[in-house]
């Protein structure tokens, strides 16, 4: 298959001039052992992705490469620039696709679905269905897609109760997933405090997760002194 070029360029002809304006040691050490960090600022990613959405963006997508780790970043926001197949499954199998080239927090975490809050919330059954079956996988950045994705476009009190037991099943010894599992539990601790210090009140999360939870939490200028005592009396040794 012939290669995707924009204004004549292929691809990494676009992000190697943008490496340039970036800054590869600062990337390198935020994404510790990964290979290939071209250290492009995500803003320029962005707007690269924007492009490539308006056009032929299905041909990028079938001939995109996965060296750099802003290839694997850009595919995951042309994937969140486009609209969304009108057949839900469609577009789900392409963010499948996505998952399965993560291979650092940051080509995670910049992943957004496509159609913003209005695709979100007219397909809120099967989103939820499908950031359930990346809860429960196998593989590191697979679980934390799922943790760091229900964080993101499920933070009604509705799906709590649910995302604490998936949370409790979580027994993943990646670095990734821990932080993205105490990452999740301190941002809806600010929002629904009584219930998730219930929950760290009984739980079985790992010692190194649930002490980062408590961590995160106690380092939020959003909780007052006298709850973060408690949360510091809480600790495990």
């Amino acid at each position: 298959m012939e290669e995707y070029k924009l204004d004549g360029l292929t691809i990494k002809e676009h992000l190697l001039h943008l490496a340039g304006q970036g800054n590869k040691s600062f990337a390198e050490s935020l994404n510790p052992g990964v290979e290939h960090v071209l250290g492009i600022r995500v803003p320029d990613l962005r707007k690269l992705a924007l492009r490539i959405a308006k056009d032929d963006w299905e041909v990028y997508l079938d001939s995109a490469d996965t060296y750099y780790m802003e290839e694997r970043m850009l595919q995951g926001m042309v994937i969140g620039c486009i609209r969304p197949d009108d057949d839900i499954e469609v577009y789900l199998h392409r963010v499948t696709c996505f998952v399965s080239i993560i291979n650092s927090w940051s080509v995670c975490d910049t992943f957004k679905f496509g159609g913003g809050k209005k695709f979100v919330e007219a397909n809120k059954r099967q989103l939820w269905e499908y950031l359930k079956t990346w809860m429960c996988a196998d593989k590191e950045y697979e679980i934390r897609f799922g943790v760091v994705m229900a964080m993101r476009y499920f933070g009604e009190e509705a799906y709590l109760p649910e995302f604490l037991q998936l949370c409790d099943k979580i027994h993943h010894e990646g670095y990734y997933v821990k932080m993205a599992v105490a990452w999740a539990l301190s941002v809806y601790f600010i929002k629904y405090q009584d219930k998730v210090m219930s929950y760290l009140d009984n739980n079985n999360l790992d010692n190194f997760t649930y002490n980062k939870t408590l961590q995160k939490i106690i380092e939020s200028y959003r909780v007052d002194n006298d709850t973060k005592k408690i949360l510091r009396d809480m600790k495990r040794k």
